[in-house]
């Protein structure tokens, strides 16, 4: 566990503190010295950061509480993090934009508006497992494709996987594209390309917000819901699957959350940005073992009994939907053409055979 608290350090250094209260609220001690082989060298003075956290519980929620903790770490380095409570992804969002902080931690879906590449890497069916996701992560901290993370005064100074989105039904009659016709799914009403995509299955759009995303699955106001497996005990699904549902073992998609900064109030505290950025980069390719063994643990403890799986003849037709989705939505200007590229060649390095290695449409 020791190796996956380096990483939630290094992130905090690189200038944001995104998911690790997500992932570790519960594995803060024995966080690594300043003076640790490998770790970076403190700042020569104290640097203060503003972070906007997200956390719906509030001040005393555990995402909240274990960014503190991971402050006092940072501190060290000679890296003052002062964190700044949201019960609402939407006005951190905001916030950051206005420059009353200087970070902020968010989902890749809100953070697209700041850099439309690396906010497209959660685009539909973008990659289909783990091993795909630390090959993409490899690929992003090239310091050539890492320009690609700054924006103006916007740069994204890390990405971190949350794991595999997996649909959950209260029926387990629910286990093909054309069965999810005429139902209610949660989709996020701030995310139109959601909607639309429901829209086009013939189901029937139930919009919410983070806060209330969970709660119109399990009290029966949709059938149908997305999230990743570290969200099912957090989230109750288990109220809204109910005795007749389940999850089905395919993955919509691999998450993503993202740090961003603004680059033009942390560049004059901190002149080399990048220097320290790569390094952390770097530093935590060399543990993501870690994360993503937790992110397949939380799998693991969803109950067996819960999840359905698909023939193959199903699987594929996803893939083809997913593909299809993707393309439309990168022509219409919703997802941006250089990510997507990018990822289709991690897709082809692992699975060279199949059929879209031979086009040329992403």
């Amino acid at each position: 566990m020791k190796s996956f608290k380096q990483v939630l350090l290094a992130s905090c250094l690189a200038g944001g503190l995104f998911a690790a209260p997500a992932f570790a609220a519960e594995v803060m001690p024995d966080l690594p010295s300043p003076k640790s082989a490998g770790m970076p060298q403190p700042l020569p003075k104290p640097v203060k950061v503003r972070f906007c956290i997200f956390d719906p519980l509030g001040p005393n929620g555990k995402i909240v509480t274990a960014a503190r903790e991971l402050a006092k770490f940072a501190a060290e380095w000679n890296f003052i993090a002062e964190i700044k409570a949201y019960t609402d992804e939407r006005v951190a969002t905001e916030d950051f934009k206005a420059g009353q902080c200087e970070a902020v931690a968010i989902s890749t879906l809100r953070a697209k508006q700041f850099n439309a590449v690396v906010g497209s890497i959660d685009s539909p069916g973008n990659l289909r497992n783990y091993d795909e996701m630390k090959s993409l992560l490899k690929m992003l901290s090239n310091p050539v494709v890492a320009q690609l993370a700054i924006n103006g005064k916007y740069q994204v100074a890390a990405i971190m996987p949350i794991g595999a989105i997996f649909v959950v039904v209260n029926d387990r009659q629910i286990n093909s594209l054309s069965k999810a016709a005429g139902k209610r799914v949660v989709v996020l009403e701030w995310d139109p390309v959601q909607a639309k995509m429901i829209s086009g299955l013939g189901a029937q759009p139930v919009l919410a917000d983070f806060s209330t995303y969970a709660g119109k699955f399990n009290n029966g106001q949709a059938d149908i819901i997305a999230a990743p497996a570290l969200g099912f005990k957090p989230m109750e699904l288990y109220k809204g699957i109910g005795s007749k549902g389940g999850v089905i073992r395919f993955p919509l998609l691999q998450a993503t959350g993202t740090i961003l900064i603004r680059r033009d109030l942390i560049l004059p505290k901190i002149p080399d940005l990048d220097l320290r950025l790569n390094q952390v980069r770097q530093l935590g390719l060399q543990h993501i073992d870690g994360l993503i063994n937790m992110l397949k643990e939380a799998e693991q403890d969803v109950p067996e009994r819960l999840w359905i799986d698909l023939p193959k003849t199903e699987q594929d037709k996803y893939y083809q939907m997913l593909r299809e989705a993707r393309i439309t939505l990168m022509r219409q200007g919703i997802y941006n053409n250089v990510m997507l590229g990018i990822m289709k060649r991690v897709r082809c390095k692992h699975v060279p055979n199949d059929a879209e290695c031979k086009t040329y449409d992403e």
